[in-house]
């Protein structure tokens, strides 16, 4: 099997109809398969975890439109290269042709210089973009060029699609198709493929590899897992593993066990995650666990988001561990986390109950006819800065929806609450 190139290119589809998978894009009637068959194609980005095919949508979408097709990878990439790209595109354009596509591999570790020498070429139509990524593009695409592209969400591919394409690899296949096969169990099989196409042929090559070639090939739970187990530094950061061990991180800072949160740091660190995946859930962690116990908390994590962004590995290693330690250490409280889900509850319970006259804002001479604004009081003009009135619709009068909790930091605040507002927290 040496001289065959691996599995995974053996078998990436040329066309549409080969495609396995994303049929809310792809399939007949689709908004992706409607736009190449018109012909009129827009820069766009596809947003998605690893091995669903982005790559090979991209190359699919070059080859049907039968445009000249540049790829770059942001992981190696600079701006050099970027303008080289759009350069050759340029030159290789007649008068009243379509544009080429120039494709870019994990758009998002582009610098915002990066992305920004993109927009004049993507504007004038010289290229168009077709930008694939596996993070958010809200946080890591610069908005003019988001705002210039469309973007697709791509999906984990469901059991059903990776079975298709076992047989489709079992009937096809150069290798596959002269060797004996037996799926007496696909759990595991499955399982550890995670949705991940190249994953799953990966694994299928891997059980084919550890088999003689006149040997049948019988598939169980037992020996997918004996093939694939690895050291105990195993991490799939797009897997299972990737949301246990998140999950055990942040339940290690919730439950004050800094120990045990650097330990599952560390579990990431060396998996090769994203540090910004894991300073997001430090933000989002401070602000549910800590709230206002410590409010310099999310302050803190915030600050940790834009440090990895200037540092980089290794030292965003110290800095993700300096926070996890901070929030593992400090006091906890989700009164704010509780405050907003009663709140919310109490919205769709009740709905778009009217806003109080003293409350409405009364920029016309109608409106303070009507009483817009009237009786309110400015909160500066009185003592303490506080004047006692109604702040909740009518019907929701006395609800009280934050309930502050017991530690030092909401003690001062229940305090002045009780002081300002007397019997209404207690």
């Amino acid at each position: 099997m040496s001289s065959y190139p691996p599995l995974a290119e053996r078998m990436r589809p040329k066309n549409l109809n080969d495609y396995i998978g994303q049929k809310h894009l792809v399939g007949e009637g689709a908004v992706l398969r409607n736009m190449l068959e018109s012909g009129r194609f827009s820069s766009i980005i596809l947003w998605g975890p690893p091995g669903v095919g982005k790559t090979t949508l991209a190359r699919i979408i070059a080859n049907q439109l039968q445009r000249p097709f540049y790829t770059l990878s942001a992981v190696s990439s600079g701006v050099k290269d970027v303008r080289e790209a759009i350069e050759k595109a340029r030159n290789s354009r007649f008068f009243n042709t379509a544009s080429s596509i120039l494709f870019i591999d994990e758009i998002h570790r582009f610098s915002k210089s990066q992305q920004d020498s993109l927009l004049g070429a993507v504007e004038e139509g010289i290229v168009t973009l077709i930008g694939a990524t596996t993070e958010n593009p809200s946080f890591e695409v610069i908005s003019p060029l988001l705002s210039r592209c469309q973007v697709y969400v791509l999906e984990h591919l469901g059991n059903d699609d990776l079975m298709d394409l076992w047989l489709k690899v079992s009937t096809d296949d150069v290798v596959l198709k002269n060797r004996k096969f037996k799926i007496e169990e696909d759990d595991a099989l499955l399982r550890f493929a995670g949705g991940d196409a190249r994953k799953f042929l990966n694994i299928v090559e891997l059980i084919v590899n550890a088999h003689n070639e006149d040997e049948e090939i019988v598939i169980t739970n037992e020996l997918v897992t004996k093939l694939l187990q690895q050291n105990p530094a195993q991490y799939d950061k797009n897997g299972e593993m990737h949301y246990d061990i998140i999950s055990a991180f942040i339940k290690s800072i919730r439950g004050s066990d800094p120990d045990g949160a650097v330990y599952w740091l560390a579990r990431m660190v060396e998996g090769g995650e994203d540090p910004k995946f894991i300073a997001r859930r430090l933000i989002i962690s401070a602000a549910e666990d800590i709230g206002l116990a410590n409010p310099n908390a999310l302050l803190l994590a915030t600050n940790c988001f834009e440090a990895i962004h200037m540092v980089g590995w290794p030292e965003s290693r110290i800095i993700l561990s300096e926070v996890t330690i901070y929030l593992a250490t400090s006091p906890k409280s989700n009164s704010a986390y509780m405050a907003i889900n009663q709140a919310q509850a109490l919205v769709r319970e009740t709905g778009n109950l009217p806003v109080p006259l003293h409350l409405r804002n009364a920029p016309t001479k109608l409106m303070k006819e009507l009483d817009y604004g009237k009786s309110y009081k400015y909160a500066h003009d009185y003592r303490d800065n506080f004047a006692e009135q109604e702040y909740l619709p009518e019907k929701l009068k006395g609800h009280q929806l934050w309930s502050p909790q017991d530690n030092s930091q909401e003690a001062k605040l229940r305090e002045r609450m009780q002081y300002l507002w007397k019997e209404r927290y207690k």
